[in-house]
């Protein structure tokens, strides 16, 4: 086998020698769905049961395995994951708040977070509307660290 070219191998990012501080990452998301299936799920009268709550665990037990799934991701000590699961126009917004006091920020364990919830709202609705979609996963804002507060 030969070698991987220089610029094409992947490593892990250093972080030994940054400043431990509160980092706070907020993502959010959007499940595409009619208003009579948004209805049936805030009602928690879908066949497979209550939507929101499975939701909701799915995308705080993803934040938590994010360097599991993110192959160059730092695994880090998560202080608290807030799910947010709401009617929006058009579907169910949902938001995940995620925080920690560590040397690197947890925008990639909002964001599996979002991602996670999003796809267990998903298959929960599926069976009542196939035409449900998943759009619009973003990062809204990120704060500490060096970089420090950016917002959307």
């Amino acid at each position: 086998m030969k070698d991987v070219h220089p610029e094409a191998q992947a490593k892990m990012v250093d972080v030994t020698a940054k400043a431990v501080t509160e980092r706070v990452a907020v993502a959010s998301g959007l499940v595409k769905m009619s208003q009579a299936t948004v209805r049936l799920v805030m009602e928690r009268s879908l066949d497979k049961g209550d939507a929101l709550a499975v939701a909701r665990v799915a995308g705080i037990m993803g934040a938590k395995r994010t360097a599991d799934l993110i192959p160059l991701c730092h695994p880090i000590g998560i202080s608290s994951v807030e799910l947010t699961l709401e009617p929006s126009s058009g579907g169910i917004r949902v938001t995940a708040t995620v925080k920690t006091a560590e040397r690197t920020g947890v925008e990639m364990e909002a964001l599996t977070a979002v991602t996670t919830a999003a796809l267990t709202l998903y298959d929960m609705v599926k069976g009542t509307e196939r035409g449900a979609e998943i759009t619009d996963v973003r990062l809204e804002s990120k704060s500490g660290g060096k970089s420090g507060a950016w917002e959307r």
